[in-house]
């Protein structure tokens, strides 16, 4: 095998279609588009969602729903995530040093899901009823 004999695999390749050159070539004339219409034409096409005039289906619809922006600023940590973290005092900034809440995080609360026999200080940080009476049965307090 030489550098110049080389070339690509059996059907890897294949040329461009080149439409409207002529009769003979099989897509000439109106070159694949059919007659008349929008979508024959030059530069003429719809936008995104139009359905022909009638009623869109985005605006068919009723609005529902709401998201906050400002979830992203909120984060929860489970006592079952407190207990392998295994640290006696924790803040915000300890919780995004150990990964356990986002780097966007402002707001934090502690969620009961799992279980916390250490007793664990808490700075900042809120958490539901459940979980307090859970960190608080532990010896654990809030600040």
């Amino acid at each position: 095998m030489e550098l110049n004999g080389i070339k690509p695999a059996d059907g890897a390749k294949h040329y461009k279609r080149r439409v409207g050159r002529g009769i003979g070539s099989g897509i000439g004339k109106t070159a694949g588009r059919g007659h008349k219409g929008q979508k024959s034409r030059a530069g003429g096409y719809h936008k995104v969602g139009f359905e022909g005039g009638q009623m869109p289906m985005h605006r068919r619809l009723p609005k529902r729903g709401f998201k906050s922006h400002l979830l992203k600023f909120n984060a929860e940590v489970t006592l079952s995530a407190l207990e392998q973290l295994g640290a006696a005092e924790l803040d915000l900034v300890t919780l995004k040093q150990a990964g356990l809440v986002g780097e966007l995080a402002k707001v934090v609360k502690v969620i009961k899901t799992g279980e916390i026999t250490k007793a664990v200080k808490l700075t900042g940080i809120g958490a539901t009823a459940a979980a307090k009476a859970a960190i608080e049965a532990a010896g654990g307090s809030f600040v």
